[in-house]
């Protein structure tokens, strides 16, 4: 009996663990679909060139999108998207952690955020984890 106890609760344990999550929010008011223009600004930390793959999936989907490691694009735009990577290792480096902040273009300030976090078994390629927290921030269809 004790066994079975036990066994239970690594199972639920394990179970919990792997479980992936997503955090959404977005500024009252924020009018997220007349953004046409991005400036994506490149995390410093990151050596793995992810603000191109905001810029990638941007593009595809009809928008106009740059990077840069200035604080301000040297154009104009409509939004600033910030981001942070976090990795881990689990036989191989991954992403575990993405979370951007969509910023208004002339005052800076947070329109949106998306964070989403996903361990080792829930694990995405990094421009599958790009592409799910910017439908999340920008309300795009899945």
């Amino acid at each position: 009996m004790q066994r079975l106890r036990l066994w239970l609760i690594v199972a639920a344990l394990g179970i919990l663990a792997g479980c992936a999550t997503q955090n959404v929010s977005h500024a009252p008011g924020a009018d997220l679909g007349t953004m046409k223009t991005f400036y994506v600004q490149k995390f410093p930390a990151d050596q793995r060139g992810i603000e191109l793959l905001f810029v990638k999936q941007l593009n595809a989907w009809g928008y106009m999108a740059t990077a840069g490691t200035a604080d301000k694009p040297t154009a104009p735009v409509d939004a600033i998207i910030t981001y942070q990577d976090r990795w881990a290792w689990d036989i191989t480096m991954y992403m575990i952690r993405l979370n951007i902040q969509v910023r208004d273009g002339k005052s800076g300030d947070i329109m949106a955020s998306a964070e989403s976090m996903r361990p080792s078994l829930e694990r995405l390629d990094p421009p599958e984890m790009v592409k799910e927290v910017l439908q999340a921030a920008l309300k795009r269809p899945k």
